[in-house]
């Protein structure tokens, strides 16, 4: 039995997870962790919230309340939303936890120690209007490498590249809008430039790494590494452990990827062992794996090994399967720009297992994945149902109509069908287990629907309906070769399907929880007469077209008024439309010109097909002004307008009483 080690990227505390962060770093971890507990592997498995950082303050600052407020509300949603899918964390922790702040403490007076961790005086971004230093999350503007035009502070999420805020081209504050000044400051410093040729010598023998974490860390090295600042000026966050540094705090990005080892000696401290944890990071032999999405690539395979090479005697990560992106129509999916497709909504309408089959086949694993309603409704149709379950629903529901339990299996009459079975059975378990163990999860659901197709096609060549009638023990023989195969679709379904293979596990006559079999029961043989239960269908046909369609946070100009959770902090204000156009690069949206007296601004909306273009030419509509500026395919949208669902499947623009003469530019409360 091995030891494995799982951490994933903690989530910010600051909005509800959503599907794009459950396909890129939530559900693989959780395929890879069931499969190691199954072929006996002893695995912890822990993540938490992020709740420390701007964008925690951001949102706290526009709800005016405590950022504490903020973080626990988001640690509850995320925490139950995570549960409810089924990810199955060893311990899902908190950042603001006391036991957390310790171990950080204790890393950073070791680093500071044998100094790694230096003080320096710095040039930051003050805002002469909010009267502040600006950190990161406050900052938008210009990315000095691949010229997107609203990349943040500390990261561009376009091209993925850390920033610091002074790189940013034409840097504006998010908060007031103004452009900030230069101003001297004093920070520590990682001295992470320390460790270049440990960490080249360190990633050399990586080739089991993904392509595209490969390439990005090989960039990175060979530009050379820079120091970084680890403290900033804020208030929200853990607190330096030396005195006259009152006013700032450990920043995120350095003190979040110390959660791993924080959650590893709180759940060995909550099992009654405090020095359990030890098994797993101080034993070379365990392997570290680390899943999370590509954004998040230099921290887990720069920054946090540099710091336990720092640091000393702990294990470095063996593997980091960083995904690609799963956007939503081309845009990526992202809170802090609305577009957004809430788990805790999804899981309101939909099976948890249907949202892991769809993002388990559709996850970006190699390049970025696209989501849409039609596709998850075709292929929870067709592949879920019409393919997997209805083999399934066959094989159970004759057996169980015409034998009540399984029947005995005659070896001296297989024939040359029965021994393919037998074979694809034992492929199938081969090839999933060699996809998952190499993290390729998408391949391994795809072994995994393979056998599904093959078991219609034997069940169908087999035809019992007619040995029943000529050859019962033949038909006998049929329908256990059968079950056979329905038993190992059990066993495999179980890391990517669990609540599923467990309805199904008890249907062929196990009582106990399918989690405490081995992988192996699924090529082992059936109890033969065991009393089959009352076999119902695994999973239903969906219908997203209808009235239970969940809606996208944003969809192209449609808002969801019920989202706000303080309405009075939108800027809704009136404005004409002066001129309509069709958007060069999609079907479904408009390109539209509107004047608010005193400017002009470019909006997208997604009404083509509810409106024509003379039907909102020249109407008055309402519009949110204080959003983020976004680009919806690839051209640049200022605004929101208001629309709202008119109940009959269409939209309808909020447009101003035009009895009242209200003027354009007006304000609306």
């Amino acid at each position: 039995m091995a030891k494995i080690f799982i951490g994933v990227a903690w989530p910010y505390a600051n909005g509800p997870i959503h599907v794009g962060h459950v396909a890129g770093c939530y559900l693989p971890p959780d395929i890879f962790a069931r499969y190691h507990r199954m072929i006996g592997n002893e695995v912890l498995m822990v993540s938490g919230s992020d709740e420390h950082g701007t964008p925690i303050t951001v949102t706290a600052e526009q709800e005016c309340v405590e950022p504490a407020v903020i973080a626990k509300r988001y640690h509850e949603i995320n925490a139950k939303a995570l549960n409810d899918l089924g990810i199955s964390f060893d311990l899902f922790f908190e950042t603001s936890d006391p036991n957390h702040k310790i171990v950080v403490h204790d890393i950073f007076l070791k680093l500071l120690e044998k100094e790694y961790i230096y003080k320096k005086t710095m040039e930051l971004l003050f805002c002469t209007q909010c009267n502040r230093f600006l950190p990161d999350r406050y900052v938008e503007g210009q990315c000095p490498h691949c010229d997107h035009e609203a990349a943040r502070g500390d990261q561009c999420d376009e091209c993925g590249k850390p920033l610091d805020t002074i790189e940013l081209i034409g840097p504006k504050c998010k908060l007031c809008g103004s452009y900030p000044e230069l101003r001297e400051t004093e920070h520590f410093f990682f001295k992470l430039s320390a460790f270049q040729e440990r960490l080249i010598e360190y990633t050399a023998d990586k080739e089991h790494w993904r392509h595209n974490t490969k390439n990005f860390i090989r960039n990175w090295l060979t530009g050379g590494l820079r120091d970084r600042a680890i403290t900033r000026d804020i208030r929200w966050g853990v607190d330096i452990p030396l005195d006259g540094f009152e006013d700032k705090r450990i920043y995120v990005w350095f003190e979040a990827v110390i959660g791993y080892l924080s959650t590893s000696k709180e759940w060995s401290r909550r099992s009654g062992d405090p020095d359990k944890w030890k098994e797993f990071w101080q034993d070379t032999k365990v392997k570290h794996y680390y899943f999370l999405g590509k954004d998040n690539i230099p921290f887990h395979t720069i920054i946090w090994p540099a710091i336990l090479l720092g640091y000393g005697g702990l294990n470095l990560p063996y593997d980091v399967p960083a995904n690609e992106y799963l956007r939503f129509e081309g845009e990526q999916f992202s809170k802090s720009r609305g577009v957004t497709i809430d788990v805790p909504d999804l899981l309101k309408h939909y099976d948890p297992d249907q949202l892991r089959y769809y993002l388990a086949i559709n996850m970006p694993e190699n390049r970025d994945a696209d989501f849409s309603w039609d596709d998850f409704e075709n292929r929870i149709n067709t592949e879920l149902v019409g393919t997997l379950g209805n083999f399934i629903h066959r094989a159970l529901t004759f057996t169980a109509k015409n034998f009540g339990e399984i029947p005995t299996l005659d070896e001296t009459k297989l024939t040359a069908e029965d021994h393919e079975a037998l074979q694809m059975i034992d492929k199938t378990f081969k090839d999933v287990s060699v996809n998952i163990e190499k993290c390729q999860f998408k391949n391994a659901i795809k072994n995994i629907m393979a056998l599904a197709h093959f078991g219609n096609r034997y069940f169908d060549k087999k035809a019992p309906w007619s040995l029943l009638k000529t050859d019962r023990d033949a038909c006998a023989n049929a329908l256990h070769l059968n079950l056979r195969l329905v038993k190992a679709l059990a066993v495999l379904t179980y890391p990517f399907m669990p609540n599923a293979a467990l309805r199904l596990w008890n249907m062929i006559g196990y009582p106990d929880p399918i989690e405490n079999a081995a992988w192996s029961a699924g090529v082992e043989g059936l109890t033969q007469g065991a009393k089959l239960a009352h076999p119902v269908p695994l999973f239903k046909k969906i219908v997203v077209n209808g009235q239970d369609k969940i809606k996208e946070k944003k969809i192209e100009g449609v808002i969801d008024m019920m989202k706000f959770t303080d309405f009075q902090k939108v800027n809704l204000r009136i404005g004409k439309v002066t001129k309509v156009e069709d958007h060069p690069d999609a079907d479904k949206l408009y390109v539209l010109q509107v004047d608010f007296g005193n400017e002009q601004r470019q909006l997208v909306a997604g009404l083509k097909g509810y409106y024509e273009k003379e039907e909102i030419l020249n109407k008055n509509i309402v519009v949110v002004m204080n959003l983020e500026p976004a680009k919806l395919r690839g051209i640049d949208s200022n605004g929101m307008l208001l629309a709202a669902d008119d109940g009959k499947g269409g939209v309808a623009l909020l447009i101003p009483d035009p009895d009242r003469n209200i003027a354009i530019g007006s304000r609306v409360k």
